[in-house]
């Protein structure tokens, strides 16, 4: 049985940890990666997320990335979800998703295309919620709510995490044109 869906206070330490991760993973892929970013809520001062960091990898393309990365395990799910009102190309979703291999520090490493529609949501969203700290308390309001109502079901939550994720970004898109913002 997977771990319960469990919401903690901001760690101050998740930067340092994505740090490690991703030194480790610059060791591993060397030249495939283009850019290793911290993201996801981890990557958000004073967010409270699941004690899990996100990782976004960068690369030219996903087919120069072998499935076999030593040290993680592959996860087979290769699409981001696509948002409402949208019909995006496979491409501009795809994905590699890799875990590190226990006794590791628990993290995701998503691996995406350079310039995707995927690549830039990922890098809007954790600089928005940087930015606007009324969106990452609701956003933060959400997510405890959801982990309280189906801690034991990963699937559900994320399912119902996802479109809150859709309503925020229309305000980071707002943002981004008034800052001028580019990932």
């Amino acid at each position: 049985m997977s771990r319960p869906v469990e919401i903690v206070a901001y760690r101050d330490d998740w930067p340092q940890e994505f740090e490690t991760l991703a030194t480790a993973l610059r060791r591993t892929l060397g030249s495939l990666a283009l850019a290793i970013d911290h993201i996801g809520s981890t990557a958000v001062p004073g967010l409270p997320a699941k004690n899990i960091i996100d990782v976004q990898v960068t690369v030219a393309s996903l087919d120069a990335v072998p499935t076999a990365v030593p040290g993680y395990e592959h996860i087979p799910y290769h699409r981001d979800h696509d948002p409402p009102g949208r019909t995006l190309a496979p491409a501009e979703l795809a994905k590699r998703l890799l875990r590190p291999l226990p006794p590791a520090r628990p993290a995701n490493v998503h691996v995406r295309e350079a310039g995707r529609f995927n690549h830039r949501y990922a890098l809007l969203c954790r600089d928005y919620l940087r930015a606007v700290p009324a969106a990452a308390a609701a956003y933060a309001e959400v997510k405890r709510t959801l982990a309280a109502q189906f801690a034991d079901d990963h699937d559900t939550y994320a399912d119902l995490k996802d479109p809150v994720f859709d309503v925020l970004m229309v305000g980071a898109e707002a943002w981004a044109t008034a800052t001028g913002w580019a990932p």
